[in-house]
């Protein structure tokens, strides 16, 4: 406890607890502008329907412009209210209140949750009096006439209301989906009177929000919606979910059908609180579509379920490639992978092995080479695939990634040419990335690439800081038939965090991040890929870790390289346990 100094007010919300439920009070007969406005702000936090309560405190017209699901402005803490303009003017018959607030997200009509660097937000409330009934006749009130769009909420009231979930779309020309996380109200929608899951499948059936909407495309029909007038959804006692859409879809093939239910099995797949084992689809008057189970759609996976953990991989000190288990309780023993990497004949600085594990890249000791081996053969070291000419280690090839399609990545830093490189099926010739994006002083320090090959994210090193961004992945055909490859739109996924050091996917939409906050110490934690958090983000404590990998689920632990501890992991609900002294290089397919 503080034993000296001033006792200070701190004006914050307390952290957001799901169990909690705020209920509106309409404004008193009366009410003095002050407790107007409060009372405002605080209905904005409630579940009453269709926001009707808050609407009390606004003047007839503003009432019906008004539209809350319009946007969401995301506080730090409570919007802080400040005095009107003339707080001493008994006359005054319009009075403007000023809050305030560090803004650190937005989400839009689409439910696309987008961060930004906490910046100071500034708006106004303004107050006329207008005549209301009381039954005594008209008598004059204080009503709000004009306000900040959408809803003004803080993190604690945003993260109790609304939840993340992901929905799912195919990638573009392929047959595997994508995640396109968003957020829906915890409860019952304010404004659309849905429980979650109609929520959640009217959101999918809405469409990919505007930022991933070039790289994946949707099975339903184009303006596909629920069934007029259905505002719940909820499995039956042999957990399957009948879902009734309009007649957009009433004349669907079994073939495209599949997929769709495919996208709404994975999507649901993130509600908790329902347990769904296949869905079938309905046409508006009740007739079946088709019906689609949990195991069926685990075709369209871009990893497939393999029934057991995936091995984690590392370089040990003599720059060998190694597998070590990591499903058992005990940490097992590891073992070189065949090829030349298991041997040495290839003494490695970094590696990548494929999603199927069968093939392994390799960046050379000096850090020049990329090459590409087998791990399940023996044969002879092949000729590299990318070399760099940068004068000093540092500044030349990064760490390898493998993408869904079996494309390699990697970046070159070299100072005096920057640039990304991709060689299709990690045996074709490297293709230069396109990315108009990547300034002068600006170079790639990292990179992996997500299962789907839709997105990659980058660490960015930018005037002495690195940054984590998500960019997305076009592809097309140029004249001469080979691939043209852009990354495009990189969006900062963690802009409260001052630096980067480390970063790895750890499923589908969620990256295991390194990183510390201004003024902080470095930290572990898991981040969305549209850059949002919640309290429980946080991994336990680790010194000095230079390098992390994540499984695709849950079941392996997450893996570290610590400079003081070495090859470390992380199983659920345990602490880190040290694996391996001597290692670099931790990685997990991918």
């Amino acid at each position: 406890m503080p034993d000296q100094g001033d006792v200070r007010q701190v004006r914050a919300s307390n952290p957001g607890d799901s169990q909690v439920r705020v209920y509106a009070v309409q404004p008193r007969e009366g009410a003095a502008p002050d407790e107007i406005v409060d009372g405002f702000l605080e209905a904005m936090t409630s579940d009453d329907a269709g926001f009707a309560t808050a609407r009390k405190y606004l003047t007839k017209e503003a009432a019906l412009t008004w539209r809350p699901e319009e946007r969401i402005t995301v506080l730090a803490t409570a919007p802080d209210r400040k005095q009107p303009d003339r707080p001493d003017d008994r006359d005054a018959r319009e009075l403007t209140y000023p809050i305030s607030g560090r803004q650190i997200a937005t989400v839009d009509a689409r439910h696309a949750y987008q961060p930004i660097s906490p910046a100071d937000f500034l708006r106004s409330i303004h107050l006329v009096q207008v005549d209301v009934e009381d039954g005594q006749g008209n008598g004059k009130e204080w009503r709000i006439d004009r306000l900040p769009p959408g809803l003004v909420l803080s993190e604690s009231d945003f993260q109790r209301n609304y939840r993340s979930i992901n929905k799912y779309y195919f990638a573009s020309g392929e047959d595997w989906v994508v995640a396109d996380p968003v957020y829906v109200r915890n409860r019952q929608d304010p404004v659309t009177r849905m429980d979650p899951v109609a929520q959640t499948v009217k959101a999918l059936l809405e469409g990919p929000t505007n930022w991933l909407k070039q790289v994946v495309d949707s099975r339903f029909p184009t303006g596909t919606a629920l069934k007029e007038g259905v505002t719940t959804l909820a499995p039956d006692d042999q957990s399957t979910l009948k879902v009734p859409l309009n007649d957009k879809a009433a004349h669907v093939g079994r073939k495209q059908c599949r997929r769709m239910a495919a996208q709404l099995l994975f999507t649901l797949a993130d509600l908790q609180s329902v347990r769904i084992e296949q869905v079938e689809l309905q046409r508006s008057n009740g007739s079946q579509l088709c019906v689609g189970s949990k195991a069926q759609a685990e075709e369209f996976a871009p990893v497939r379920e393999s029934g057991r953990a995936e091995n984690a991989f590392f370089v040990d000190g003599r720059g060998t490639l190694m597998m070590l288990p990591t499903g058992g309780k005990e940490v097992g023993s590891p073992s070189a992978t065949l090829g030349p990497f298991g041997k040495g004949l290839a003494p490695l600085q970094s590696v990548a092995v494929s999603r199927d594990e069968s093939r392994a890249a390799g960046v050379s000791q000096d850090g020049r080479r990329l090459s590409v081996s087998s791990i399940i053969s023996d044969h002879e070291p092949r000729a590299p695939k990318v070399t760099s000419t940068a004068a000093r280690p540092q500044d030349r090839l990064s760490a390898p990634s493998w993408d869904g399609r079996g494309d390699l990545w990697v970046a070159d830093r070299n100072p005096l040419r920057p640039r990304l490189l991709m060689v299709p099926d990690g045996e074709g010739t490297a293709v230069p990335v396109r990315t108009p994006w990547l300034e002068s002083g600006t170079r790639v320090e990292a990179l992996r690439v997500s299962a789907d090959g839709v997105r990659v994210a980058l660490l960015l090193h930018e005037q002495g800081r690195t940054t984590l961004q998500i960019g997305r992945i076009e592809r097309q055909t140029g004249p001469s038939g080979r691939p043209v490859v852009s990354v495009v739109e990189p969006q900062r996924a963690a802009p409260r965090l001052e630096s980067v050091s480390a970063v790895s996917w750890a499923g589908p939409s969620r990256l295991v991040v390194v990183g510390t906050e201004a003024g902080g110490v470095e930290q572990v934690r898991y981040i969305l890929t549209d850059g949002s958090t919640s309290a429980t983000s946080v991994l336990p404590g680790l010194n000095e870790v230079k390098e992390v990998a994540a499984p695709h689920d849950d079941r392996a632990p997450v893996v570290a390289n610590s400079q003081s501890d070495g090859i470390v992991r992380l199983a659920p609900g345990a602490n880190w346990q040290p694996m391996i002294k001597a290692g670099s290089s931790p990685v997990y397919p991918g």
